[in-house]
């Protein structure tokens, strides 16, 4: 049974364990900038590439081999659109993939010299599209202006040929049944709107990982170098420590926390449907649980490059599991299983629905419930990385004073045989 002494003693040994923490996170300059500078700037930088939320006059080259009324009606159309610009003309398409590998244009329109012909004879014309993939948004631009201006072209050809006596017939005859296209949670249509809220969800979580693996292989090295590592009466505690330093860097990321999902926000008009209460409600055991994995993932790095080689390589894919960017009914369930041991896959799910969305806090009940249980999961597995972590650090500290012991006494044991033979 633990007494009111013993309670204070252990708190007062956990707030040595954060401060000594705190002091090294101000002074190591890595850990700084993972901490503070990359968190504070890169969701800037990154939100100020995707503002415009869409690409517009993206520039194509068209192969005209029609040179016809309706293939020139065709180009005007496509370069009167918001999206498109026709920049160049070429006579084949060898000239015009020169272009395109030379990053000049982003697409191709191929025109064949049927294509007049073959609507004349009341037969399907085509028209082919050729788009550079290395960007999805010139693709998406390029791709949909061609399906957008032969459907438009195709209802004038087929209004000509109705024999309607009235524009309602025309319109009837084009649109049967009149719809209207709206995206849903994004009204802008854009990247930004979609994709940007889960990027700075990973973003928080990704520095906090790089930013505890860098420290944790700060430690390591200098233990390897045979450093001493200071051992304090509070030490005798894994769960002192694990609470001491998850503390600290609880504290810095609250700021960046609130920074990332209030701040950048709010800075280029994202959606913000989200009450503060169940925004805050919603960050408590996401940031506990990055920290508690950042924690427990330390324990892989040995040197401090290796944790931004696999943080940097396991950034994309983990955008992808979290079912943002690439719908979560296509990931397999292998992978949906993989993603449940990242904290990013239910932070972005439920800060998109709970901002984005408009959801209560009760609709994002699921992934609350994982995110507690990531927390007490990695918080044990934390306890069992550090208590091992510190029994090597005992063993290593034994076994330098005892090589100190030991070469004292052969020392001093040299020095009487020195004044034996003196005498």
């Amino acid at each position: 049974m633990f007494t009111f002494p013993d309670i204070y003693k252990w708190l007062s040994d956990a707030a040595y364990v954060w401060w000594q923490e705190m002091k090294q996170v101000f002074r190591d300059e890595g850990v700084l900038i993972f901490f503070i500078i990359v968190p504070l700037l890169y969701p800037l930088l990154y939100s100020w590439v995707y503002n415009n939320e869409t690409i517009h006059e993206v520039p194509v080259v068209v192969i005209d081999q029609s040179h016809s009324q309706l293939s020139r009606q065709f180009i005007r159309m496509c370069d009167a659109s918001p999206d498109v610009r026709v920049a160049y003309y070429a006579e084949d398409l060898d000239d015009a993939q020169s272009l395109v590998s030379r990053q000049v244009v982003k697409g191709i329109y191929l025109i064949p010299e049927d294509f007049a012909a073959n609507i004349n004879r009341m037969q399907q014309a085509t028209v082919s599209v050729y788009c550079d993939m290395a960007l999805m948004m010139t693709y998406k631009a390029v791709f949909q202006t061609a399906m957008a201006v032969s459907q438009k072209l195709g209802a004038g050809i087929q209004t000509k040929l109705s024999g309607n006596y009235t524009n309602r017939e025309d319109i009837i005859t084009t649109q049967p049944l009149a719809y209207e296209d709206v995206a849903i949670f994004n009204p802008q249509g854009g990247y930004g709107t979609s994709i940007l809220p889960a990027v700075l969800i990973l973003i928080l979580q990704q520095t906090l990982v790089l930013g505890i693996g860098l420290a944790a292989g700060t430690a390591r090295e200098r233990n390897r170098y045979g450093d001493l590592v200071p051992i304090h009466k509070c030490y005798n505690s894994v769960g002192r420590i694990v609470f001491g330093k998850g503390l600290c860097y609880l504290l810095v990321y609250a700021v960046m926390g609130v920074y990332l999902t209030t701040v950048v926000p709010h800075l280029f008009n994202f959606l913000q449907l989200s009450s503060g209460r169940d925004l805050l409600l919603m960050m408590i055991p996401y940031v506990l649980a990055c920290v508690f994995f950042g924690m427990s993932v330390s324990c892989l790095v040995r040197y401090r490059e290796n944790v931004m080689l696999i943080m940097v390589f396991v950034s994309l894919p983990l955008l992808f599991l979290t079912g943002i960017s690439w719908p979560q009914s296509n990931i397999p369930a292998a992978w949906q299983g993989i993603s449940w041991l990242f904290p990013s896959t239910f932070g972005a799910r439920a800060y998109i629905r709970l901002n984005s969305m408009g959801a209560t806090l009760s609709d994002v009940y699921p992934e609350l419930r994982y995110l507690w249980i990531q927390v007490a999961a990695y918080f044990g597995l934390a306890c069992l990385v550090y208590g091992h972590q510190l029994r090597l650090s005992h063993r290593h500290v034994h076994e330098r004073l005892d090589y100190l012991r030991k070469k004292r006494a052969v020392r001093q044991l040299l020095e009487k045989k020195k004044v034996g033979s003196r005498l």
